[in-house]
Formats: C-alpha cells, sequence, structure tokens
C-alpha cells in the first residue's frame, strides 16, 4: 500500500485535485464503500483527513468499522463540488491505526472533536482515479489514473508470485 504522500509524490496535480474534492466544502466529505460480511457492498459517508502524510478517518463502532477490521478493502469517492463537475476515486486497504503520533496529527487536522470511542482508520492506496471536466457542462472527462507499486503484493492480501 502506498501512503498519500507517495501518491502526491508520484502524482501532485492529481493529488492536489483530489484532496481538493475530498475536503469539499472545507471539512472533508466523501462516500466510503465497505464490504459486507456476505460480500456486498456498504456505503458511508466519512470525513476523510490528511494526516502526516496519510489519508484517514475517524470512525465510530459501526458496521463499516467491522467491515474494515475484517476486510480492509475499501472504495473512497469524493462528494462533488459547485464549482467543478470534477470527481475523484481511490482504492485500497485500510487499518485501524494505534500511532499515538499518527493520532494526535489526525487530531489537529480534524475538524470535529472525536469522541473517545473514535477509531482512527489510516487508508493505505492501490489506485485512484480523476475525472476531469474541461468546463461545465463537459463531456467526456479526461480520466487520470495512478496505481501503487505493490511490490510483488496481490491487493487481495496475497502474495502474487512477483
Amino acid at each position: 500500500m502506498a501512503t498519500w504522500d507517495e501518491f502526491e509524490t508520484a502524482a501532485p496535480q492529481m493529488a492536489a485535485a483530489g484532496w481538493a474534492l475530498l475536503s469539499h466544502p472545507g471539512f472533508g466529505f466523501g462516500y466510503l464503500a465497505t464490504v459486507r460480511r456476505d460480500g456486498g457492498p456498504r456505503l458511508h459517508p466519512i470525513n476523510p483527513i490528511l494526516a502526516a502524510g496519510h489519508l484517514t478517518a475517524f470512525i465510530v463502532p459501526s458496521p463499516k468499522l467491522e467491515d474494515l477490521r475484517r476486510d480492509g478493502r475499501y472504495a473512497l469517492h469524493s462528494c462533488g463540488a459547485e464549482s467543478v463537475d470534477d470527481e475523484f476515486y481511490v482504492t485500497g486497504r485500510a487499518t485501524v491505526v494505534n500511532d499515538v503520533g499518527l493520532r494526535n496529527a489526525a487530531l489537529a487536522a480534524c475538524h470535529f472533536t472525536p469522541g473517545d470511542d473514535h477509531v482512527l482508520v489510516d487508508f493505505g492506496m492501490e489506485s485512484a482515479l480523476w475525472g476531469h471536466y474541461s468546463s461545465p457542462p463537459s463531456w467526456p472527462p479526461v480520466y487520470s489514473r495512478w496505481e501503487a507499486e505493490l511490490r510483488g503484493l496481490d491487493p487481495r492480501g496475497g502474495d502474487r508470485g512477483i
């Protein structure tokens, strides 16, 4: 998995556009898709946070948190903005974070005060997709794609034998 910093280093324009969309309307908002126990999709709104080079979020004990603990695969999609028709989407594997330094950085960057029961989740990145529309309304969008170097790992968690 890659961190947001690694993504930003590899694709700075895409990362800037992506964060502008994920941080709209000024405090961060996106739709998180997780995998239910039966394999079906589950969709939830969350408030993403950039902290110490990581894409993170505080999540309350809930079915979405249990989905991420059990099967860390996720997709996160921007909610859109009034000024642009662009869209941004990131996929990867999420993990619960117990690192005090990262938690403190996320607390400092968070627009609300998380409760003691809020769990910090780090969204490791496998891929990102940015749909850029030249001027509203325009069609088709220009798509930019980015994929992390998975270092021989299968995105599902196994070894690809590379």
